[in-house]
């Protein structure tokens, strides 16, 4: 099963949980045992694995991002957004999730988070569920 879900961010950077989406697809495709592989197409945006429970994570995250890859570097890109290539580039664009008896496999606290680092935008994540 493929699907794309639509994300309109509303910051310049923000984390976005996105485990509630996955969870309804992976149940929606019926697989028990496999693997979801969440995967966004942008150039300045990616994913992570990291805790929910403390909403202060996040911001602790992006604000550490900020002081090693600042806006305003010196940088070649003319688009401005060199920062956000950087970071996403950091973080990677795929997350391999475990299917386990229906439901997917994480950490006690743990999620998965759209990253923006080029926002606000509308973004796409795309998610592959495979049986196995």
């Amino acid at each position: 099963m493929f699907k794309t879900i639509d994300i309109k961010t509303t910051e310049q950077y923000q984390m976005y949980e996105i485990l509630e989406e996955i969870k309804r697809i992976v149940s929606e495709s019926g697989v028990l045992y496999g693997i979801v592989i969440v995967h966004v197409p942008h150039a300045t945006a990616a994913l992570t694995l990291n805790k929910n429970y403390d909403p202060v994570v996040q911001k602790d995250i992006i604000e550490k991002l900020k002081d090693i890859v600042p806006k305003d570097g010196n940088y070649l890109h003319i688009e401005g957004n060199s920062d956000a290539h950087i970071k996403a580039s950091l973080f990677g664009n795929t997350e391999t999730l475990i299917i386990e008896n229906g439901r997917v496999e994480l950490g006690m606290f743990q999620s998965i988070f759209l990253c923006e680092f080029d926002g606000p935008r509308k973004r796409k994540i795309n998610i592959k569920v495979l049986e196995g």
